[in-house]
């Protein structure tokens, strides 16, 4: 496939709300503009360290990750990340480590995007070119037991 590149704005959603709400000015908002590579085999993405510090983020818990080669290591986590792309916006948690931003599956699904891996490039879901939509399963109303509507 080859590497797939893409512009991310990415946001700390606090500050996000702050602006929202008019308790901070958008110039303060913590923001970065980065090249992010899309890793298609990766479930979360990640930001490293010095961008998960810019943008004031704080490290929530740790999890276990597995890299391809096989080794484990706990690795940071932290939440409120907005991630935008193309004009599409997707609010994640995300792993801090490594030098570079990497851009996973959960992102990519929730802003409906998908990878051409022709021109090397992130592509909207031709089936919904003008707004992401994201599909759910119908769930059937409970049944409710006799018992239990006496």
């Amino acid at each position: 496939m080859g590497e797939v590149k893409v512009q991310v704005n990415l946001m700390n959603l606090l500050d996000a709300e702050a602006v929202e709400e008019g308790r901070l000015r958008p110039a303060q908002a913590r923001a970065v503009v980065a090249t992010g590579m899309v890793d298609t085999g990766a479930v979360r993405s990640v930001l490293p360290p010095h961008v998960a510090e810019r943008l004031g983020l704080k490290t929530r818990r740790r999890q276990v990750v597995e890299y391809a080669d096989g080794r484990k290591e706990a690795v940071g986590v932290v939440r409120g990340v907005i991630f935008q792309i193309m004009g599409r916006e997707a609010e994640e948690e995300a792993y801090v480590l490594g030098d570079e931003v990497l851009i996973g599956q959960t992102v990519l699904e929730v802003m409906d995007l998908q990878v051409d891996c022709r021109r090397r490039c992130l592509v909207p879901n031709p089936a919904h070119p003008d707004q992401p939509v994201n599909k759910l399963k119908a769930v059937s109303p409970p049944l409710v037991s006799r018992s239990l509507t006496r």
